[in-house]
């Protein structure tokens, strides 16, 4: 009889061991299994994104066709002009504009008119890049404002150094031409 009570108490300090039933086996092994199919379609997913060349293709920027007018008259302010292309997959944005060959503050503006015809200049922070498109700098929308160099002549090269978001700086060079001239630089 001792011998049965022992196993009976035994069995009270420990009502519920744990026993492995098939039950209990397939539900640990249906719990497991979601998030490692959820991590399998994920990971296939993201293969073949890369397979495809699509994955982290970031914004491709190139620019061109920089031009800076010769001021006329007593101002040596004036504006340059720029064709900013993306041909990457991400927008990216032109943030600021440098150059070492001017004299003062290059800054991002914008030419507006009123109803009445006067036009005025806006400042403007950043402008948008976009994926497969370009942005191309006028004088009557977009454009850099600066002072000119005390010798600038047309045809002269201007370093300038336009710094985006996302891909960094660019450093390019626009030909100083004459205030009508709106053709593209080579």
């Amino acid at each position: 009889m001792t011998r049965t009570m022992t196993h009976t108490m035994t069995r009270a300090t420990d009502p519920h061991p744990w026993r492995p039933t098939r039950r209990r086996l397939t539900d640990t092994l249906l719990t497991a299994l979601a998030p490692v199919a959820a991590c399998s379609v994920a990971l296939g997913a993201l293969t073949s994104w890369v397979a495809v060349g699509r994955a982290g293709d970031p914004a491709r920027i190139e620019v061109t066709a920089g031009r800076v007018f010769l001021p006329y008259g007593d101002t040596r302010d004036t504006a340059a002009f720029f064709r900013i292309t993306n041909s990457g997959d991400a927008d990216d944005r032109l943030v600021r504009v440098s150059s070492p060959g001017v004299g003062g503050e290059v800054t991002l503006g914008r030419h507006r008119t009123t109803g009445r015809g006067a036009a005025y200049r806006d400042a403007v922070d950043s402008a948008a890049v976009p994926a497969h498109g370009s942005l191309t700098m006028s004088p009557h929308g977009l454009d850099v404002i600066l002072r000119a160099g005390p010798r600038w002549e047309l045809g002269d090269p201007v370093p300038f150094t336009l710094h985006f978001r996302r891909s960094g700086p660019v450093t390019v060079e626009a030909v100083v031409v004459g205030p009508g001239d709106v053709r593209a630089s080579p």
